[in-house]
């Protein structure tokens, strides 16, 4: 297998559906964001540098994400109990997903090889997908720098 992501979708494509359990034990499904936009990204791992940086710069611009009618939705193959310690750590306003079977980083392609430390192992990419009101996929970020991401996804909209 390859270095990298494995994404087949294209920028037009319908958005694959799901449904998944939240932090703090909710349930969430795509189609209850019908009618938003909803920036879907995709992180490692609950609790590690990259990661809180991304959500945290998430958590910043919230209210702005709020003014233009999106929802941001993080996933990871973390438990829920991970998550609600994330999300009580940093405040973070918004869902994530506990994808601990993995569905969702499979329907997305975001699952595959990565390598860290010189040590190659399988692992969810840091990539976004904006996805219109209608469910169609509008813009995908495969290569995600931590730092700056929520301001670039915030530009688009």
């Amino acid at each position: 297998m390859a270095l990298g992501p494995n994404i087949t979708l294209k920028e037009g494509d319908k958005a694959p559906a799901f449904s998944a359990v939240t932090q703090g034990g909710g349930n969430v499904a795509l189609k209850d964001f019908k009618g938003k936009h909803v920036i879907l990204y995709f992180y490692p791992k609950d609790n590690t540098p990259g990661c809180n940086k991304e959500a945290c710069g998430f958590r910043d611009l919230h209210k702005k994400f709020e003014k233009k009618d999106a929802v941001v939705i993080g996933v990871s193959i973390d438990p829920v109990k991970s998550h609600d310690k994330f999300v009580e750590k940093f405040n973070l306003p918004f869902t994530l997903l506990s994808d601990e079977d993995k569905k969702i980083v499979n329907a997305y392609g975001v699952w595959g090889r990565k390598k860290f430390m010189g040590r190659e192992f399988d692992g969810t990419h840091r990539v976004t997908f904006f996805i219109d009101p209608n469910g169609r996929i509008q813009k995908i970020w495969p290569k995600v720098k931590a730092e700056t991401h929520a301001a670039e996804v915030l530009a688009e909209l």
